[in-house]
């Protein structure tokens, strides 16, 4: 879906992806973004934040308590706060215009394909077929795409539930944003350093409290 209410961008983003093959549907008004992804099913949702009716952000709040997709938020602000905030309310990625169009291209169909191996993969696990990780009281369910932290379910957008995941995987190893970056975005992918902190401090969030590193440059999972 692409919620984008300035026509000749909505249009722009329609004829690239449509020719690299995949099937869009575009949405100019924020009040009816939800109702059509609960109505059918989307893949993907490229999130303008200025809408008319709904903004993004109130659209991403309100899609991460119900659906699990992944969202790119479009924005053509600059700040970087602005894009900060997307991300913070659980979009996975943003892109500001005005934008290569190719680039628009890599990025959705990066976030697609990592989407479909975090559903789709999976391993021989426990007895009841479900694999786990668990550290300390979070318990990570890759199969099944769940987070449970004192029994209690955590929701995560994709690249965050693989950034745990990986981290989870990889305990006691120091990893910098750089290269976190490389392993859950991936060698074709373009972002900057914001994209990796706003994850982890949403992750610290989520434990309830907030540690500081003597090294900022630095993350672990000793850190969250």
């Amino acid at each position: 879906m692409i919620a984008e209410d300035d026509e000749k961008i909505a249009w722009l983003e329609k004829d690239y992806l449509e020719s690299n093959g995949y099937e869009t549907r575009i949405v100019a008004n924020g009040d009816k973004v939800i109702p059509e992804l609960m109505q059918d099913s989307y893949d993907l949702l490229l999130l303008d934040i200025m809408l008319p009716g709904m903004s993004g952000y109130d659209i991403c709040r309100k899609i991460r308590e119900e659906i699990d997709i992944p969202i790119l938020m479009v924005t053509a602000r600059t700040e970087s706060i602005d894009a900060i905030r997307g991300l913070g309310l659980g979009a996975d990625d943003y892109i500001t215009k005005p934008f290569d169009p190719s680039q628009l291209v890599a990025r959705v169909r990066s976030h697609l394909r990592r989407y479909a191996w975090l559903t789709g993969k999976g391993k021989e696990g426990n007895a009841d077929g479900t694999e786990r990780i668990q550290v300390q009281d979070v318990v990570i369910e890759p199969r099944t795409w769940k987070v449970w932290k004192k029994d209690q379910e955590i929701r995560l957008p994709n690249r965050e539930f693989e950034l745990l995941r990986f981290m989870a995987e990889n305990p006691n190893i120091v990893f910098s944003k750089e290269e976190l970056f490389e392993k859950i975005w991936g060698y074709d992918y373009i972002s900057d350093g914001a994209t990796v902190s706003v994850h982890i401090n949403r992750f610290r969030e989520n434990r309830g409290r907030r540690q500081k590193s003597q090294d900022h440059r630095n993350l672990s999972l000793i850190h969250i």
